[in-house]
């Protein structure tokens, strides 16, 4: 390789690795781009590092081979260069002095023949020029001999090699001037004799080609290695991983005992540590939490026991007192109205806290039966007095029948019902319905409407909330706050669904969804058409 092509390399290098440079932003936006588009399978830690492996070692390998081809390269074309050279000019001196200053045609071939007599490799063409004469051995090729080589012999009292390709094969062309010097041998003159030699680089070629085969397989070989590697880091680095999720999920399903085991000091290790110490911290905090929740049930539970019986006392009392309410003066017997209804009030407090009491325990269980759910709402309506404050819209008796608990249906509706007459406006209306979700999976639907307010949004996550009231947008309720989570515990027990929500006219509905696990079809028949 010439100084001038060696100078050029370098630009384009140092040009590319400024492009190179200015592209990297480029190259990190569509690395996610490409990253977006991988399968989530993809994507996993494990394919990762092994592309990020196979790519550093590709990049690697590549790298070094394009360093060595390139040194390897330059190194032999150097040296078959120079053996080129140094022996064209040597048969060129061993000739040049037969050839006078202004040779003839006939002295241009003896000295091309002798140059190529000389010549020991084969395929070699030699070819000398003087003005307009010319003469070659053993053909007459001046085609790979190029303007810019011609110019640059004339010009120069050195030799001057350039590379062609010619055909599809690489040649060495050398152009060497015939100088002469003057009578004090002190300065080289120009004769204005030329003698070229073109050299056949095949087995430069091959050599070539050899080096890159080598490289090529040397690559393959280094990405296997790199494959190999990242699979065994990938595994060394996931083995940690995946018992860390495996101990998330055992903790996020309550075993809250799990720990992982800890070994070496890297940075999964401390990862590991630190999951223990919160694991560790989070049981005693649950077990604290859980111990303060089982005394605070199990107080309320035997405040409620203990209050049963002194209430049922109360109870009985102001039963034989209110007969004779009549008979006492007026302040008398508002003061035994108070008592009695504070008495009432404080019976049903103390009966909600013991079902709740049952519920939280997980003490409560139903006691099913194939009932009439229409007939079922209008015992409810009939046993509270509300038949002519509620517009009902129910199936004709013995069409909707489900599998529920009869007392704890009762006790869905009533507070239902009695919280739609006490919070909303008239009218007041309970309907059922039958929704259909599978073929063989329906829903029995009841609904509770009311033509109030209804209820205020601020309010509506916390509707079923223990003690909670809406005071904001209900009128002032001396009930106890716990009818409403009653109700859905109730529903939920059944595997039901209870929702809340206000009507776009005004009002509220609450809907109950009890699971109907039954062909519906002959049911929805017979309620459309009774309807």
């Amino acid at each position: 390789m010439s100084r001038q092509e060696s100078v050029r390399a370098r630009k384009l290098v140092r040009k590319r690795n400024a492009v190179a440079a200015g592209d990297r932003p480029k190259l990190t936006r569509l690395y996610k781009a490409v990253l977006a588009k991988v399968p989530l399978p993809l994507r996993g830690l494990r394919s990762r590092l092994v592309v990020a492996f196979v790519l550093v070692a590709a990049a690697s390998a590549l790298s070094t081979g394009a360093v060595a081809f390139r040194e390897a390269r330059t190194g032999v074309l150097q040296q078959s260069q120079d053996s080129v050279i140094r022996q064209f000019r040597t048969s060129v001196d061993a000739v040049v002095a037969g050839v006078p200053p202004t040779p003839s045609q006939s002295d241009l071939q003896k000295a091309v023949n002798q140059v190529l007599h000389t010549s020991q490799s084969p395929g070699r063409q030699v070819l000398a020029t003087h003005g307009s004469l010319r003469a070659s051995a053993p053909s007459a090729d001046f085609d790979k001999i190029s303007p810019e080589l011609r110019r640059s012999v004339d010009t120069k009292r050195a030799a001057v090699f350039q590379r062609v390709n010619a055909d599809g094969h690489p040649y060495l062309v050398v152009g060497m001037p015939i100088t002469y010097t003057d009578g004090q041998g002190t300065r080289a003159r120009l004769s204005g004799t030329v003698m070229y030699l073109v050299v056949p680089q095949n087995t430069e070629q091959a050599y070539v080609e050899a080096m890159v085969s080598a490289i090529e397989h040397a690559t393959l070989v280094a990405l296997g290695l790199a494959v190999v590697l990242a699979l065994l880091a990938a595994r060394g680095v996931l083995r940690p991983v995946r018992a860390l999720r495996r101990a998330t999920r055992r903790m996020a399903e309550g075993h809250l005992d799990v720990r992982l085991a800890v070994d070496g000091s890297d940075e999964l290790a401390d990862l590991s540590q630190s999951f223990n110490h919160m694991a560790t911290a989070l049981e005693h905090s649950v077990a604290e939490l859980r111990r303060l929740e089982a005394q605070a049930r199990r107080f309320v539970s035997d405040v409620s026991h203990e209050l049963r019986t002194p209430l049922a006392a109360m109870s009985a009392v102001t039963d034989v007192l209110d007969e004779n309410a009549p008979d006492l003066n007026r302040d008398t017997g508002e003061a035994l109205r108070l008592i009695s209804e504070g008495t009432n009030r404080l019976s049903g407090l103390v009966n909600d806290l013991m079902e709740i009491s049952r519920f939280d325990a997980g003490a409560a269980e139903l006691s099913l039966d194939d009932v009439d759910l229409a007939e079922c709402a209008q015992r409810t309506l009939a046993a509270r007095g509300w038949q002519g404050q509620v517009e009902t819209r129910l199936p004709p008796p013995g069409v909707l029948r489900a599998p529920v608990d009869p007392r704890r249906l009762d006790v869905v509706m009533a507070n239902l019902v009695g919280n739609a007459l006490r919070h909303g406006a008239p009218p007041v209306r309970l309907a059922m319905d039958v929704r259909e979700e599978r073929q063989d999976v329906a829903w029995a639907v009841i609904e509770v409407t009311d033509n109030g307010p209804g209820i205020a949004e601020e309010a509506m996550p916390h509707i079923f909330e223990r003690f909670y009231k809406a005071s904001t947008t209900r009128t002032r309720s001396e009930s106890s706050g716990l009818g409403l989570a009653i109700t859905a515990e109730n529903v939920h027990l059944h595997g039901g669904r209870i929702s809340a929500a206000n009507l776009p006219g005004g009002g509220a509905v609450f809907t109950v969804e009890l699971p109907l696990h039954r062909d519906i079809a002959a049911v929805e028949d017979s309620v459309g058409g009774a309807w």
